[in-house]
Parts: structure tokens; sequence; C-alpha cells
């Protein structure tokens, strides 16, 4: 007995049964061609997810029309017969493997779009603001026009049909081009698309029935975010009129999420926001619509089997969990439910990728969109690996050259693996970092893996010369500015506050980089009394901004106090003094938290200066992020 019994349940959308309850929700790739056709780099992404055991594969947004709006380059696009080889390619590549696959189709960003085209308006229900321009209105769209965007959704489905997908969704949530139709605080239309619930959503209704009509018999799907989560946005109660509406059109799944670009955090929610975070505007619909429901966001497999258990959903979409690891569904199955490799929710390299227009990447699986290419293969010649360090960088490098069939010998100075992701996952919303540390050891039991604790190595260390390829990963050291009283005894590094040195009620944080502010969001919710000075004028500046909305906020809500355009001048017994914009400021604290950030730790690297067999990455080479290091690491120990 697996105990994800309801997650692993045969379902059925319209017509289409399901070998499980696990949808990967639909997420752009930024893999297709400058003409926006499929590439075979995107469907090897697709298929992998297909033959990892996933229900069915929705893919990522596809454009009906290039009339009003275009794309970016990267996006797909299906408004020619020019799409049909791809897409044909696609279903056929799905299918080899026993997959089902469903195509999503948008009508168009609208006030969202990208880039604005000096040549053309950008289009939306009504003389909306521009979201990233609030300078530019929109121009609204003419009857005529919205009329051809429904026939472009009708010859879209058809080219689905014939190419052979399995299913068709349509993009129709957080503020995109349809969304703006459907709510009131973007649709003031007094014609027959404005006005009344079912006027706004007649462009949807008109959409859902010219695709069903020209793909008889694929199910239809549609995504709908329930609550826009910003002050007069959509509510609760509105997302619920609107899926009545919707469900009586004849959709036979709608997803339900949360978010709009004004609360884009819920868009792709970060590892703030905790898991199934969004469970509860499925359950909204569940409780006003009689057709399936589909939730998403930071699903667990745990997560996912308590909401079909409760009946507050139907099928459970996981995204960027299938992109951390494609065989999500299928180790559930087999009962390994241990070996599925966590998504760490950092947004960095599936959401950053795209917001600069770069293919999907993965910061926890360096193979993503490059399936075919980073298979792991055996080494024809196979031999001894030396690994020093057992932070992220070490732990992958490990793995993967073990992988490779050589004999790997992990060395780790402290007394734990995980490196300084060890302590900087203290926080429970940091948990799935933790899940990191505990996947890499799980992996090790079935490799030639032997993890040495509490050994330090040195350039003279017996392990270094009798290691055919030595990987040096030995991370970074806190970096300490020479401020007075910065090694009195009220003073500790943030990584000893994580390792779990005692603080008083009054802290004060020197840094206001990612390690600062999430050590004061954890002090903070602990009930101390918090305040971050930041040099600059904005706190972890070097984050992704999806992720500091939700930061910020969260600061925001928990009263931490936040001095930015401050330098830490001097440390006393009663906490520190900082320089402003308006001079010199005392800040009382108990205990002073240093966070300035790291620097190398380039000894070892240096010691073993002039062997040709030495390979150095993560922290020990530059200060960078976990995904970056993992990343390396892969790359590092796929050549050896």
């Amino acid at each position: 007995m697996t105990g994800f019994a309801h997650v692993l349940k045969p379902g059925r959308i319209g017509t289409l049964e399901l070998p499980n309850r696990v949808i990967m929700a639909p997420m752009g790739t930024e893999m297709g061609t400058p003409e926006g056709l499929f590439t075979e780099r995107e469907i090897a992404y697709y298929t992998e997810r297909a033959s990892g055991g996933t229900g069915l594969v929705m893919t990522g947004i596809s454009a009906v029309s290039e009339d009003y709006e275009t794309l970016n380059a990267g996006l797909c696009c299906v408004h020619t017969d020019a799409a049909l080889p791809g897409l044909t390619a696609l279903a056929d590549s799905i299918h080899a493997v026993g997959g089902l696959v469903s195509l999503q189709l948008t009508a168009g960003l609208g006030r969202n779009i990208n880039v604005i085209d000096p040549d053309r308006l950008p289009i939306s229900a009504s003389d909306n603001p521009h979201y990233a321009d609030p300078s530019v209105l929109c121009r609204p769209l003419e009857i005529d026009e919205i009329h051809v965007l429904v026939r472009r959704f009708g010859e879209a489905a058809a080219r689905a049909a014939a190419a052979g997908m399995d299913a068709i969704d349509i993009h129709g949530h957080t503020g995109y081009l349809i969304d703006q139709f459907m709510s009131a605080c973007w649709n003031r239309r007094t014609d027959v698309y404005g006005g009344s619930v079912e006027n706004r959503c007649r462009f949807a209704t008109e959409i859902i029935a010219a695709v069903k009509a020209n793909a008889p018999g694929l199910p239809v799907s549609f995504r709908l975010s329930v609550n826009h989560r910003f002050a007069g946005g959509r509510t609760t109660a509105e997302g619920q009129a609107i899926a009545v509406v919707l469900a009586a059109a004849g959709l036979d799944l709608i997803i339900a999420d949360d978010g709009s670009y004004e609360a884009m955090d819920y868009v792709f929610p970060p590892y703030y926001l905790g898991d199934a975070c969004m469970v509860p505007a499925a359950r909204a619909l569940k409780d006003v619509v009689s057709i399936p429901v589909m939730a998403v966001g930071n699903l667990t497999p745990e997560n996912a089997e308590a909401a079909l258990a409760a009946g507050d959903a139907d099928f459970a979409g996981i995204g960027r969990g299938l992109i951390a690891d494609p065989e999500w569904a299928g180790k559930l199955a087999a009962g390994n439910r241990a070996d599925i490799r966590p998504c760490i929710r950092c947004n960095s390299m599936c959401v950053g990728n795209a917001f600069f227009a770069l293919p999907l990447g993965c910061a926890v699986n360096p193979q993503v969109g490059l399936e075919r290419e980073r298979r792991v293969e055996k080494a024809d010649v196979r031999g001894h690996v030396v690994v020093i360090g057992g932070g992220p960088g070490g732990l992958e490098a490990a793995r993967v050259a073990a992988l490779r069939g050589h004999s790997v010998d992990l060395y780790e100075a402290g007394s734990k693996l995980g490196g300084v992701l060890l302590p900087a996952a203290t926080p429970e919303f940091k948990k799935e970092l933790r899940a990191m540390i505990a996947w890499w050891e799980r992996q090790f039991t079935h490799l030639p893996v032997s993890v040495h604790l509490d050994t330090t190595i040195d350039a003279d260390s017996l392990a270094t010369f009798e290691a055919d390829e030595i990987i040096v990963a030995t991370g970074s050291l806190p970096l300490l500015p020479p401020i007075p009283g910065l090694d009195g005894p009220n003073v500790m590094d943030v990584l000893d506050f994580h390792r779990g040195a005692p603080v008083g009620h009054n802290v004060v944080i020197a840094g206001g980089g990612l390690s600062g502010s999430d050590a004061a969001l954890e002090l903070a919710g602990q009930g101390c009394n918090v305040t971050i000075v930041e040099l600059a004028d904005e706190l972890a500046r070097d984050m992704i901004v999806i992720n500091r909305i939700t930061l910020l906020r969260e600061l925001a809500e928990k009263g931490v106090r936040i001095l930015t355009g401050h330098t830490v001048t001097s440390v006393d017994a009663d906490g520190l003094t900082a320089t402003g914009p308006e001079g010199a400021v005392h800040i009382a604290a108990s205990t002073v938290i240093a966070a300035f950030g790291v620097r190398p730790n380039t000894a070892l690297t240096q010691a073993l200066a002039g062997r040709d067999n030495v390979h150095s990455l993560g922290d020990c080479v530059h200060p960078a992020k976990v995904g970056e290091a993992i990343n390396a690491a892969f790359m590092t120990a796929l050549v050896l």
C-alpha cells in the first residue's frame, strides 16, 4: 500500500480516462523556435514527464492568433498549419511512452503583454493601463475583432485534434486577455461583452463553444483565478459566479488558482507561501460546480493526497514539482516517495529564466530542457573520485559521479551533510531545502558513495593522492568587515543563529540580503523585535522579484523595522550604530547578527594548484545560489 490511493486512483475528464489524478500544470518553457513552433528539445521535455507516470501532461501557452498582438520569441503559436508537424510530433512522442497530452491555447496577454509593440497599442477588454507602463492605455477590442479571436480558437482546436492531442486547455487566468474580459475590474464595456457576469464571460463561453465544435470529443479545461488577491480585483464570490457560467458552457475541468500580475507571487508561489497555498481556491469551486476541479500551488504528495481525500479537488496539478522530478507520479506508484526530488520553490531557473526569455531550467534538476543531451551514462573508464565538501555542490557531484560508475569518497568536515544549506534551511518555509539533503542521502544508499563525516582534508591528505579525480566544494566563509565591536560577545554570524545559538528579544541584523532577510522573518515569527540594517537602498536586491514580493509583505506584516541606505559603523554592548541619510542612529539590541555575505573558501583550491585532476565548484569559486552550485556540480561530474 503506497499511502497515496487518491492521487493514484484513475480519473476521468469528459471522455478521457486518466491512469491517475496527477496532471502536469501548464507552464511556459521558452523552448520554441523564433517562429513559435515546437522543437525537439521541448518535445523531449514534455515526453520525459509523460514517461515518468504523469496522468496528463499539459503544455504551456500556444497563441491562436497574431492578429492583434505578438508573443515573445520562444513561446509557441498554433495560428497556422505550420504548427501541425510540431504538434503531431509532440502528440506522437507522448503517446509512444503511454502518455496523454493537452494543448493549452491562449487568446493573448492583453494589458500584461511583455513588450509594447511601437506599431500597435496593446489590446484589452477596455482602455486599461498597460501593466508595466501605466502611461500606455490599451485599445479595447472591437466586436468584430473578438469574433476573429473566437474563430481562431476554433481553427487552433481543429489543428490540435488533427495532430492527435488528447485534450485542450484554455488560458483564462491571472489577468491575461480572457480574464480581462471576465473581470469587473478590467471590463467596463457597455456592449454584449460587458456588464453582467454572463456578458463578461461571453468571450470565454464563445471560445469554449468554438473549441468543442472544432475538436469534437476532446475534453476542454479552463484555468481560472478564483481570487485576484489585490484590492479591487476579483473576490472569491465573483470567481465562483464566473465558474458557474463557464461550467454551464460545457467545460470538462476547471483548474483553480489565485493571483494576478498585481499579486504575482500567487502566480508563481515561492516557498514563503507554504504548502497547498491555493487549495482553498479549488475548494471554493467544488462548492458551486459539479464538474471536476484541479488544485495547484505548492502541492507535495502528502497534501495533494489530503486535498483529494477531503474532496477539496478532483485532480492534483503539479507544476514545478514535475520540473524538479519528471517521475513524481511514477515514484509514488512504485512506493518510492522518498526518491522524489523536492522542488525547493526558489523560482530561480524556471520562472527566473522565463523573465529573461531564456529556456526553462531548474535549480535542483540540471537535466531540465536538455533531457536528451544530458543523459547520465556510464563512463568508459571508471575510477576513484574524491569529493571534498558535503554542501549542495559536493552532494550533487558525488551523486552524478557515482551514477557514471565511479567509486566516490565524500569528505565533510562537519558532523552532518548539507553544508550551509543545513543551517540556512531551519525555517519551516524552507523545509524543502532540508528535504533535498535527505534526498541526496537517500540516493547514496544505492550508489557507490562512501561518506566520511567529521573529516578535514588538506593538500597532504592521503585521500587526495589516491584519487583519480578531485572535486573541491569547500564552500564559503563569512564576510566580516572591519567594524569596531563586531567581535563582541553579543554578536553572532547568521549561520550561528540558524545552528541554534540563543538570541535575545531585541535583535538587529546587520545585512539585508537574502540570508539576513530570511533570518529576520524567522525571528519575527518567533516573537522577537527585529531591525534590519542594510547598506543598499533595498532589501534582498539579488532575489527574484516574485519571491521578494512575498518576503517584503511578510516582513511588514510581522513588524520588522527596516533601515536601508544605512552603513553599520560600530557595535557595542547595547546594540549597533549606523549612519544613514539623516546621520547616525543607534539601534538598541541584546543580540547583533552579522549577515554581511560570504567570501569563497579558496584555501584548499590554492593548496592543490598545479594538479591536473582538481575541479573546484560552488561557493569556493565564487558565492553562488544553490541552483548554480548544483548545476555546476552536475556538469563537472557528467564529464568525468
